[in-house]
């Protein structure tokens, strides 16, 4: 008589977006033991927003989980203008008010000459400093697009659509396997779960039950999201300003400009300040006098960038409180992407901690071959990625502090918001992911002794 081989857990995958897409083809590549499906909500995949940003130490993450995904974002980003010295943000004060109080409509920067600093005059619009990125390919590319890519890479029958998730229960038929209970009255019983279902996350809510953090909370931010044609972006800034990332800063707003669709279209994300939130939709419609008003002491130039936005829409910012774990063990169910650490995209690396998240992740997936695996991988994963990603959401919302002349500490003072600026995404982009593997490989293996 011979003994029977365990079976092979199975692996729910819930949602579709760029998360849950690079962790579909992560586990596809490297556990081919473990069967996946997909759950999406939606009829279709797709993706809201337009722009989305990704930085070098990114992009390699991305090879490193399957060569094929830096090749699609590659696809995407081919007709940006890349500068030499790499540049994220070149940084311009668009707001009349900071030139109020000074003669002739001038800031005067960098006065002790002792000092060795030299003296510049800004004037309205002027580039005040230049955040430095880093080389390699990286840079903005269109969210749709990309997730295109990246829906080529996932064979057919993998995915199931019109799936909402409502609930998940632990099996009763002592397996201790997860049971999705879908909206339309289905169920799937799998051996793992994984939520990829984002900021509004179903998965979030069951890991961590009534903690207060399960929900997102207000920033204090909104933004005006909109594409323009190249053709009319040069018309309105001339030939340089909209093929590279600009910056315009001003008092509780700010606008960012960026390049995307190879090259084709202008991405533009306008942001300003309320106090509180209280419409239960996240994105509004608005009138362009309402979205005008917000911006009626700035500059022509941004004036005339907002004028030229087609549909005023109003999208509210919210981000995660800092949750206490990543995951559950009955059942198994782990989170990942903005499902366990929502952001603000005030320093533009949301969407790249994904990457990172399903590198760790998969790697550790790899290694996996039964339900107590599946735990020691979870707790490696959340001991490694869990205070990076949070620190994000963290920084993030300072950073749209910053931009908008609210910094502790800094104010409207340019100099010390240019000091704050060019040292303040290098814990992100200069980072080895490859180290947190390796303490996360250790941590597994501690676990499983």
């Amino acid at each position: 008589m011979t003994s029977s081989t365990p079976r092979s857990p199975t692996i729910a995958i819930i949602g579709g977006g760029i998360a849950g897409l690079t962790l579909t083809i992560a586990l596809l590549k490297k556990c081919p033991h473990l069967p996946i499906t997909l759950y999406e909500s939606a009829s279709a995949f797709g993706e809201i927003g337009a722009g989305v940003g990704f930085q070098p130490v990114q992009v390699r993450t991305m090879s490193l989980i399957d060569p094929r995904i830096a090749t699609a974002f590659e696809k995407c980003n081919k007709g940006n203008t890349v500068t030499e010295p790499p540049r994220w943000f070149t940084v311009r004060v668009a707001d009349q008010r900071k030139f109020a109080g000074s003669a002739n409509g001038e800031i005067v920067l960098g006065k002790d000459e002792a000092g060795g600093k030299e003296k510049r005059i800004i004037r309205l619009g002027d580039e005040v400093f230049v955040m430095p990125a880093r080389r390699g390919l990286g840079g903005g590319v269109h969210r749709a697009h990309f997730l295109d890519e990246l829906v080529k890479l996932v064979p057919e029958g993998i995915a199931q659509f019109r799936k909402k998730l409502v609930d998940v229960t632990e099996a009763e038929d002592e397996s201790g396997e997860a049971v999705l209970h879908f909206a339309d009255g289905s169920t799937a019983q799998h051996g793992a779960v994984f939520g990829c279902d984002g900021i509004k996350s179903r998965t979030r809510a069951i890991v961590l039950s009534d903690d207060p953090c399960t929900n997102a909370v207000f920033s204090g931010k909104y933004a005006y999201r909109g594409l323009i044609p190249m053709s009319e972006a040069v018309a309105i800034l001339g030939e340089d300003e909209p093929r590279t990332n600009q910056m315009y800063i001003g008092y509780h707003g700010h606008v960012l400009t960026f390049p995307i669709a190879n090259g084709t279209l202008m991405n533009v994300v306008a942001f300003s300040s309320t106090p509180a939130w209280t419409d239960p939709n996240w994105v509004v419609q608005t009138s362009r006098e309402d979205m005008l008003q917000d911006f009626t002491h700035w500059s022509p130039t941004v004036r005339a960038i907002m004028t030229s936005l087609q549909k005023p829409d109003i999208w509210a910012l919210f981000n995660h409180p800092p949750a206490p774990t990543y995951y559950t063990t009955n059942p198994l169910i782990c989170l990942v992407g903005d499902a366990a650490h929502a952001s603000t995209p005030h320093q533009g690396s949301g969407a790249g901690m994904c990457i990172e998240d399903v590198y760790i992740l998969s790697e550790l997936l790899s290694q996996c071959h039964s339900s107590r695996d599946f735990e020691s991988a979870f707790r490696a994963y959340d001991a490694v990625r869990r205070p990076r990603s949070q620190r994000l959401v963290k920084t993030s919302r300072e950073a749209g502090q910053l931009w908008e002349f609210e910094g502790e500490g800094v104010g409207d003072d340019l100099e010390a918001l240019e000091r704050n600026a060019m040292k303040r995404m290098d814990w992100v982009w200069d980072y080895d992911i490859l180290e947190d593997m390796d303490r996360a490989r250790g941590i597994m293996r501690e676990e499983r002794e």
